[in-house]
């Protein structure tokens, strides 16, 4: 591949850049259901029955579809990133860097340090010993607030990847 803007480089652009800013919605559409009702819905139920379904969906989550479209948007978002930075002069390749490396921290960072800990720490715990009420209840605090921030942080790296793109047609 070359780097010249006009090359196979900067074709590529348009078809990655896409592809992770559909990525980057998706998954942002995954995190808005559980901030806006699914964790609502576990907080609703009684402690026994919120922790065993969440430690049930945290085991169901690692599968090909959800793992696909995550750690795909990664990749996607990390070669839209390097494409970006390859055709720095080009329109749009700052929204287009900014967006991937919004998704890649804000997504996949804040899920390795913020809720997969915490996801570990629920399952350790039985859902049926009494002592288990106070972990619920700060799990479902904390954890929520980082599904917020990986919620806006996946929305606004679609976003930021969809005025690059706009940007580099229009020009």
């Amino acid at each position: 591949m070359t780097s010249n803007p006009d090359g196979t480089m900067a074709q590529l652009i348009p078809v990655v850049g896409t592809l992770a800013l559909l990525g980057s919605a998706l998954v942002g559409g995954i995190f808005f259901a559980f901030s806006s009702f699914v964790m609502k819905a576990l907080g609703r139920l009684p402690a026994t029955e919120g922790i065993a379904a969440m430690q049930s969906i945290n085991v169901v989550v690692i599968n090909p579809s959800f793992l696909g479209a995550f750690l795909g948007t990664a990749l996607l978002s990390m070669g839209a990133g390097g494409l970006a930075v390859a055709g720095w002069s080009r329109p749009g390749a700052p929204y287009i860097l900014a967006g991937a490396a919004l998704y890649l921290v804000g997504t996949v960072v804040v899920t390795g340090l913020g809720n997969v800990p915490l996801n570990d720490q629920l399952a350790t715990v039985s859902a049926t010993d009494p002592s288990s009420l106070e972990v619920w209840e700060i799990y479902l605090s904390k954890w929520t607030a980082w599904n917020h921030l990986r919620t806006a942080a996946a929305m606004t790296a679609a976003l930021l990847l969809a005025l690059g793109l706009l940007q580099r047609a229009g020009a």
